[in-house]
């Protein structure tokens, strides 16, 4: 094949005769900077996408007996295995800019015709390699880019203005979806060069959760050729709404004047789920009906319940949401009415000053790290605490202010965080927010979507991702019956809400649930057999029931354990489904 003529100091007939054996080879014989410098994609591939390739920056280097253990990751099985870890660097043609893609390679005789992009996590567009495990032990190459925003990088909106006043939009797209683009053009085609697959498919995968999530579905929404299949957890899409979401308990605590010490919401929560266990038909402390909760259970029963937790170092209650290492003493007393009135309002969701709603919030089985006050040795007090993840989109995206959160939350109302969201959403509409739901072209080409959310989530709200996927079943079959609808969409995109789980993770307040760690296994089982999932293949990765399985209804089915919790069930239910759907009246244009 062209790209790999006389590069380097190989010889064109003794680097073909090793690339027509590779599949045969050793690491050892094609884990070499040479090797992989000349399977980089051709010129003529450059021009079409507006790059240039620096093929000197190649690095490669195999490594043995690389382990993942089965606490290392949610996202996939513990294994061990061998790979070449490959590097290099993209310019874009006209700028003096590097970005740096990260590849993991499967040994020859373990490749499967198998690629899978990664993503990132809060303002990183990468999981530091940690993602990459999940690739390589299904015959993927497993690839990751730092953006251009630097190898090291963990905070991407650093480099989103050029300076005070001045958006840096190439670093606004690369984070928003162009990176990701690039990374699986450049990827696959380094794939198919290397392991010379000539004519033969390579299938082209996606895993990420959370602003990995999110971009995602940036490929997803834009280009029908992104993935074959992608596994997508708890998207960070509908960007603008997302991130102010996260000042919205803080804001509450500000208007009602009170700052609960985080035990004390804790107890709350505790105590919701005791309450919740079982109306899912199984008392095993987690709660996967949510809606039923909602309800059934009104958290004012929680009034006086003692609550008492230990002096500690590095946060409080919740793991220290937005704030850095302090020393918060013990917390002993009882739950208050104040505390009540926080919680419930921050359930109810954002509603502007004129009562319109603007946004929901999480379910009452979340934890609440957006609500977690920080104590103040020197006044004796507990107090808001600023979300950085909002903050910052705030002051560097709305304010165009260099630096990383708003100062504080005073003066800020209900009403405040509506125009921040409806700002964002308009001057990010085409970059961040990622919730087109006309997903057309991708359904046309074949591509296929598992979208998984913790029912406890407590960074996005679950009920997030079950209005994206309305809207696309609305949006893609208007005419059909719901229930034809929903068949429709699940030929292609299925959703799944995960009993108990938090955040892109397992959630220690209710350690037996069940968290889906083989997507990519059912995924490539879907796409490359025809297989269509109906439940979700879940583990019980902590807690009694640790290494048990579990299956996990999709969307819009709710899970029931029926003969005294022995059996599931996955239960049409009209009033679930309805408790789901929120009407967003703050605005004039539709919230997909």
């Amino acid at each position: 094949m062209a790209p790999l003529l006389a590069r380097k100091t190989w010889s064109a007939g003794a680097f073909l005769a090793l690339a027509a054996a590779v599949r045969g080879a050793s690491l050892d014989d094609v884990c070499t900077p040479e090797y992989a410098a000349a399977a980089l994609p051709p010129t003529g591939f450059y021009d079409y996408v507006g790059l240039t390739v620096n093929a000197d920056s190649v690095t490669a280097n195999p490594v043995t007996n690389y382990t993942v253990g089965p606490t290392d990751s949610v996202f996939f099985p513990a294994a061990t295995f061998d790979y070449c870890n490959v590097t290099f660097t993209y310019s874009h043609t006209g700028r003096n800019d590097s970005v740096l893609l990260t590849l993991w390679l499967p040994t020859p005789d373990e490749f499967q015709n198998r690629w899978l992009s990664t993503g990132g996590g809060g303002y990183a567009i990468n999981s530091g390699t940690g993602s990459l495990p999940g690739g390589v032990q299904y015959g993927a190459v497993a690839g990751q880019t730092d953006g251009g925003f630097g190898v090291d990088q963990s905070n991407a909106i650093d480099t989103f203005l050029v300076e005070n006043g001045t958006v840096d939009w190439q670093d606004v797209y690369m984070f928003g979806y162009q990176a990701i683009r690039e990374l699986t053009l450049l990827g696959r085609n380094f794939t198919a060069n290397f392991f010379e697959t000539n004519d033969t498919k390579v299938y082209t995968y996606y895993q990420g959760c959370s602003e990995g999530g999110r971009e995602g579905w940036s490929q997803v929404q834009r280009f029908s050729d992104a993935f074959d299949g992608a596994a997508i957890g708890a998207p960070a899409f509908r960007f603008a709404f997302q991130q102010v979401q996260h000042l919205y308990s803080g804001v509450v605590e500000k208007t009602l004047d009170y700052y609960p010490p985080p035990c004390e919401l804790e107890a709350i929560m505790n105590a919701t789920i005791l309450a919740c266990d079982g109306l899912d038909g199984r008392l095993d402390g987690v709660v996967a009906r949510t809606d039923l909760c909602t309800a059934n259970f009104n958290i004012n029963a929680t009034l006086g319940l003692p609550y008492s937790c230990a002096a500690s170092s590095g946060g409080g209650g919740f793991g220290g949401a937005g704030g850095g290492a302090t020393t918060t003493p013990a917390q002993v007393g009882n739950v208050t009415a104040e505390a009540i009135a926080v919680a419930q309002t921050i359930l109810d969701g954002l509603h502007d000053d004129e009562g319109n709603r603007v946004y929901f919030s999480y379910t009452p089985t979340s934890s609440w790290d957006d609500a977690e006050t920080t104590y103040n040795a020197d006044t004796g007090e507990w107090e808001a605490t600023v979300s950085g993840l909002g903050g910052g989109f705030v002051h560097v995206l709305l304010q165009l202010q260099e630096g990383d959160n708003l100062a504080s939350l005073d003066g800020i109302t209900y009403s405040t965080l509506r125009d921040w969201i409806y700002q964002g959403w308009n001057e990010y509409q085409d970059s961040l927010m990622t919730n087109w739901p006309d997903l057309t072209p991708y359904k046309g080409a074949g591509g296929k979507v598992i979208h998984f959310h913790g029912e406890s989530d407590f960074s996005i709200p679950a009920a997030s991702s079950v209005r994206y996927w309305n809207s696309v079943r609305e949006v893609l079959f208007p005419h059909l019956s719901y229930n034809d609808s929903v068949s429709a969409i699940n030929d292609f995109y299925k959703l799944y809400l995960i009993p108990g789980a938090g955040h892109c993770d397992t959630n220690a307040y209710e350690p037996n649930g069940p968290f889906p760690q083989t997507n990519l296994a059912v995924l490539i089982d879907w796409v490359e057999n025809g297989v269509q999932p109906v439940t979700l293949n879940g583990t019980v990765l902590q807690g009694d029931n640790l290494g048990a399985n579990q299956q996990i209804c999709a969307f819009p089915l709710r899970p029931y354990w029926a003969n005294n919790g022995t059996t599931l069930q996955c239960q049409y239910d009209q009033a679930s489904i309805d408790s789901w759907n929120y009407d967003i009246d703050a605005f004039a244009l539709p919230v997909y």
